[in-house]
């Protein structure tokens, strides 16, 4: 269970401007056929080395939307953070041994920095067993002085009426440019899908959707189960 809806539909109508220095790391493992669930015991017997330097804010593995897929968010105070981070992790030769070892199960690592957004903020679920549903947006070029607006009329049309339940709306500043990823928490797909229909039906959901549609060059979503370690369960 999240935050009373008010709350959330507050924390997202705000119209605040970027304060703040804190950044995200979004990153993103194509791991081996076959190779998953040793990269995950892998994962369970060395990520507390990693913890140590930095908070992690969840790590899942994607079940629907993508196969053999690793995603995990990260939280730092600023760059220069996370730069003191990356000092430190490549001095820590125990959790270099464990990255030594994860490396040899992957195909691929993607990495993107991201704010999140100013008139959003980072929630977390009071509920255990749920999924998460991240949503990848590529807008048109601009950035959000273009269609920050609308992209926030969006999320407040499912926000607000409890359509979705919302973790967090990121935007990218490193990767690909005017690309937002939204972070959902839904009970269980099921009830994923029944509150989409319901808010499909609504007028102020269209007339946002029409709206949002028109900064929107693509769109993909990813259904993500949290690993047992992961702080978002």
């Amino acid at each position: 269970m999240l935050a009373p809806r008010a709350q959330i539909c507050a924390s997202v109508s705000s119209g605040q401007q970027q304060e703040n220095s804190e950044i995200y790391e979004l990153r993103t493992h194509d791991v081996k056929p076959g190779k998953l669930d040793v990269y995950i015991k892998t994962c369970i017997a060395g990520v507390h080395l990693r913890t140590v330097h930095s908070e992690m804010i969840g790590f899942w593995t994607v079940d629907m939307g993508g196969l053999n897929k690793v995603f995990h968010l990260w939280k730092y105070d600023s760059f220069e953070h996370r730069k003191r981070v990356s000092t430190a992790l490549l001095q820590d030769k125990a959790w270099q041994d464990v990255m030594s070892t994860l490396v040899t199960f992957l195909d691929k690592m993607d990495v993107e920095i991201a704010y999140i957004m100013p008139w959003s903020q980072l929630g977390k679920t009071a509920e255990t067993g749920g999924v998460y549903e991240l949503v990848s947006f590529e807008m048109k070029p601009g950035g959000p002085e273009l269609w920050g607006e609308a992209l926030k009329s969006f999320i407040n049309s499912q926000v607000c009426p409890g359509y979705a339940n919302l973790i967090g709306v990121f935007h990218t500043e490193y990767g690909l440019l005017d690309r937002v990823h939204v972070l959902w928490w839904h009970k269980d797909p099921d009830r994923r899908a029944a509150g989409k229909r319901v808010a499909q039906e609504d007028p102020q959901v269209e007339a946002a959707v029409r709206e949002f549609t028109r900064c929107l060059v693509s769109r993909k979503n990813m259904l993500l189960i949290p690993a047992s370690f992961s702080p978002l369960q």
